[in-house]
């Protein structure tokens, strides 16, 4: 992963584009931002006992300095009584210089450990409910846990100097002691960078003021909205400040409009980067309307240019290696998903990725028509197929691997191409509607959220469980292939059968799925060139449906889906001269059966009796429901004689 990226920096370094569109698997690779191996970060059980509700935060730089003087101050509730207070803080082989540590102004005694923490002891418990003050000072050269947390670089023909950070997943404390897992945001921020007068400084929230000492400048910006520690960032150069428009106030009621500033190098303050960046208020108007308003109307969003090879989400100010459509829609849709409302667990990373790349996929429907995002989704199946596994929601074993986490194939593309499939099944009404109210929830908005919160707000707008949909498409793995055969069956009628295959074939596998239940969409191309689109609602394999067709119309063709909104690949679709035997229209389920067995059969037919005979012939249970109780059944086999309008048959089930 490092010489990838590093290749790739160099290549970029090199030749900067201006039109150049970026793929997800760049997107994703680069955002793959804190580390090049396996993390051996889990949630740091000390920070659990107190909650961030204020930071000021302090930063001495230079950008042609590999060096940081910090002085932060942390504001913090006890959630506990509390003897001493933890906070994450990379320990090098050459260490900060820690000049200072206070809790309420007193100085006080702490350690900073081998397992990167730093341990401060309180003059006196801190009951539970109450707050302090714990102020660090310290200095030295940091970033040296991973890649890119705190960077110096330079850009331009004259290597101009620069410095920036990205800390996503677990860099924050490379640079500032703090609270990095994700169970906490800091209520608010107040952040001084002070730097050579000469360049300029970039932070969260708004700018408030500019101070000149000598040969130095500190710039103040105040963040008043809860945020990670992972989305906390600073960056200095000789930036070009731009205010590229005003956004917002798409909502009812009025909400905020809100000013878009950027920074970029001055030699990209090109025509050419003008235009990209005039793209970025139509689609946050579109994302208001879509989604609802922006969560931080009140202060600003805006773009600063940095030196890595893709896009940081950094709230209210995306960090930008350029400025093409791609990046900028993604990385504006991470406001709303994974900065308003965040990942409670590194498992739940789609949350942020997955939804944030489908809006970007939005963005190309709204703007560029039905067929270019029908090639947008054929591109993420074609990905996600690629292998036959693969799980969305992450296990145990994964949570440490960054190359996992930022998996390209399954967190973005599947990731999107799940979210794509919620939309289908709920409607755009409802699933927009749903979108809205999760990142509205007083619960959640401006804190953490985890895979069945988000399933909750769904299924409330939906009317009915989608948990069979999350098991087989978030928590297990692999994908259908779809045999689709439609015959002219009545006047003004065809059916259309659907067999199914997994791509997981061993129910011992982990994530194997026994059949995925989705509504397929089909199209039948009638016989005056015109079609219909049915949506058909497939649970069993074998499954019939009966379509009403126009007066006159006849079935000439079938196409599975058309508009490319299932995961799937190597499908069928034939139109036979035909009909369907009785026994491929008709499904009992479960078998083996412990309670209930379950009769489903083809819409085309009538089920008028169900009657079920032991093993010696002798009848044991009759009845005209599709769901029968066979839990007073003895144990054994026993044979169903199924009668409906168009037939018998008999199946065999085990009774367990």
């Amino acid at each position: 992963m490092k010489k990838t990226l590093l290749l790739l920096l160099t290549i970029s370094s090199m030749c900067f584009s201006q039109t150049e569109e970026y793929k997800t698997e760049q997107i994703s690779e680069m955002e793959a931002k804190s580390a090049s191996k396996k993390m051996m970060l889990r949630v740091n059980p000390n920070t659990l006992n107190y909650d961030l509700t204020y930071g000021k935060l302090e930063f001495t730089v230079d950008p042609a300095v590999n060096n940081i003087a910090g002085k932060v101050a942390l504001t913090f509730k006890a959630l506990s009584d509390m003897n001493t207070v933890v906070f994450d803080f990379y320990k090098n082989a050459t260490p900060f210089n820690i000049s200072s540590v206070k809790i309420n102004g007193t100085t006080t005694t702490f350690s900073h450990n081998a397992t990167h923490e730093l341990v401060i002891n309180l003059p006196a418990t801190l009951t539970t409910g109450n707050t302090a003050i714990a102020e660090v000072t310290y200095n030295g050269a940091p970033g040296a846990s991973g890649m890119g947390s705190f960077t110096i670089g330079t850009h331009g023909s004259s290597a101009t100097p620069v410095m920036w950070t990205l800390s996503e997943p677990y860099g924050a404390r490379d640079w500032w002691p703090c609270k990095q897992d994700l169970n906490d945001k800091i209520d608010a921020i107040e952040v001084y960078i002070t730097a050579p007068s000469t360049y300029t400084s970039v932070s969260n929230g708004v700018k408030q003021s500019e101070t000149i000492n000598g040969a130095n400048k500190t710039t103040y910006f105040k963040h008043n909205y809860p945020i990670p520690a992972y989305l906390i960032a600073i960056a200095v150069t000789d930036y070009v400040v731009k205010n590229s428009g005003t956004a917002g106030g798409n909502n009812t009621p009025p909400t905020p409009t809100f000013p878009i500033i950027d920074y970029i190098y001055p030699e990209n303050n090109t025509p050419g980067n003008a235009t990209n960046l005039a793209r970025t208020v139509p689609i946050l108007n579109f994302y208001e309307t879509k989604i609802g308003a922006y969560g931080f109307n009140t202060e600003k969003y805006g773009h600063a240019q940095f030196g890595w090879g893709g896009g940081m989400e950094h709230t209210t100010v995306s960090f930008m290696y350029n400025f093409n459509r791609d990046l900028i829609s993604h990385e504006m849709a991470h406001q709303w998903f994974g900065d308003k409302i965040t990942c409670g667990s590194w498992k739940d990373i789609w949350l942020n990725e997955g939804i944030t790349e489908y809006m970007s996929g939005c963005v190309v429907e709204n703007f560029d028509g039905a067929t270019s995002f029908i090639t947008w989704k054929t591109n993420k199946i074609n990905s996600i197929t690629s292998t036959t596994t693969g799980n969305l929601y992450l296990y145990d074993s994964q949570i440490n691997d960054i190359n996992r986490i930022f998996s390209s194939q399954m967190t973005y593309n599947k990731g999107s191409m799940v979210t794509n499939m919620l939309r289908f099944i709920m409607g755009d009404t409802n699933f927009f509607q749903a979108l809205r109210n999760y990142l509205n929830d007083p619960l959640l908005a401006y804190k953490y959220a985890v895979t069945p919160q988000f399933q909750t707000h769904l299924e409330a707008v939906h009317g009915s469980s989608l948990q069979e949909f999350f098991n087989d498409w978030v928590y297990n793995e692999g994908y259908p292939s779809y045999n689709i055969t439609a015959y002219n069956s009545g006047v003004n009628q065809a059916s259309v059968q659907i067999n199914q295959t997994q791509s997981i074939t061993n129910p011992a596998q982990t994530g194997y799925v026994s059949y995925f239940e989705m509504p397929v969409p089909i199209r039948l191309i009638l016989n005056d060139g015109s079609f219909l689109n049915t949506k058909l609602n497939n649970t069993f394999n074998g499954q019939t449906f009966t379509v009403a067709l126009p007066a006159g119309k006849t079935v000439t063709n079938v196409i599975f889906d058309p508009g490319k909104d299932i995961i799937s690949k190597n499908n069928t679709a034939v139109l036979s001269n035909s009909s369907f035997t009785i026994e491929t229209m008709i499904n009992v389920y479960p078998n083996p059966v412990n309670d209930y067995i379950m009769i489903d059969i083809a819409s085309s037919l009538n089920l008028e009796k169900v009657t079920i005979f032991n093993i010696l012939g002798q009848k044991v249970l009759e009845s005209t429901q599709n769901k029968i109780n066979v839990s007073n059944l003895s144990k054994g086999v026993y044979e169903v004689n199924i009668e409906t309008s168009q037939g018998k048959l008999t199946k065999k089930i085990v009774k367990e």
